[in-house]
């Protein structure tokens, strides 16, 4: 169970109806409504019914609105110890913040969402990419704009094992590499919300030529995690003054590291070999005297 409530009540919204979408609008609002308020009184609030708020909470997978209640005052206590942690009031971004504060308000959205990735992260799941991947005989790796960032980490990391990878951030070369991919080859895609078409196209067409393939994505029911053999969830909210992605590329990163590590650990003892030879392969400079 995903323990980001609130996010799971922001990428609801597109999908709910009207009634719902009022109810999903107010818990964003002011989350601590939902754990002050009964039922009957948080329907009155929303001016919609008692079965339509027990609804919204089960289409978020809980089994009713107690249950939510809980997640809810969990994912508030929380927010309050992290922001306690940098004497916050708020981690969100204003456009009158200073460096200090910025620094502050991004430190403690980063560590959320590594904190959250980390605590809800699938082992079995994360397991069978990482035996693929050391079983593959080629691995491909899609992502556009920041989270082609996250493809080529990944793509040095494997590189420095001796693993067969590729990354293009060209979305037609992606495509034309994935159509030759067979059921040796394993392909990941990496994409914070999920529909990113490019890189849609590029794993549809890999799934299609035979590899297994991998979505590394915020969003469970998203198209890129429908479309893929195995998904690999990070968890991460982006402050509303937003100009790149920041806490969605750290979650993706501090995912990566553990797969990387996994991959490590089941090549055994010839690994390390590897990394020293790449190690040694780019001499540090020398200490001017």
């Amino acid at each position: 169970m995903d323990d980001d409530v609130l996010a799971r009540v922001r990428r609801s919204l597109p999908k709910v109806s009207a009634a719902e979408a009022r109810v999903a609008e107010t818990i964003l609002g002011d989350p601590t409504l939902v754990v002050d308020l009964a039922i009957n009184d948080l329907a009155q609030l929303c001016r919609t019914s008692l079965s339509t708020v027990a609804r919204f909470s089960q289409s978020l997978g809980y089994s009713g609105y107690r249950e939510l209640r809980v997640a809810v005052a969990r994912a508030i206590t929380l927010e309050q110890a992290q922001q306690a942690r940098f004497g916050l009031d708020t981690t969100a971004i204003d456009p009158d913040d200073g460096p200090t504060a910025i620094a502050a308000k991004l430190a403690a959205q980063e560590i959320d969402a590594i904190e959250k990735t980390a605590l809800a992260l699938d082992a079995v799941a994360l397991d069978r990419v990482a035996r693929a991947v050391v079983d593959a005989r080629h691995i491909d790796l899609f992502g556009q704009a920041a989270s082609s960032l996250t493809a080529q980490d990944l793509l040095l990391k494997l590189s420095r094992i001796g693993c067969s990878v590729s990354h293009s951030p060209d979305p037609h070369l992606s495509v034309t590499t994935a159509s030759l991919r067979t059921a040796d080859d394993v392909a990941i895609a990496f994409s914070h919300g999920g529909e990113t078409a490019e890189t849609l196209r590029a794993l549809e067409v890999a799934r299609d030529s035979g590899a297994l393939t991998v979505a590394v994505t915020s969003v469970a029911d998203s198209a890129l995690a429908l479309a893929a053999d195995v998904v690999l969830l990070t968890h991460a909210h982006e402050s509303p003054f937003r100009m790149a992605a920041m806490s969605s590329r750290i979650a993706q990163l501090a995912l990566v590291d553990v797969l990387f590590v996994r991959v490590v650990q089941h090549r055994g003892e010839p690994v390390a070999v590897s990394l020293q030879r790449t190690h040694d392969a780019v001499p540090a400079r020398r200490r001017r005297s």
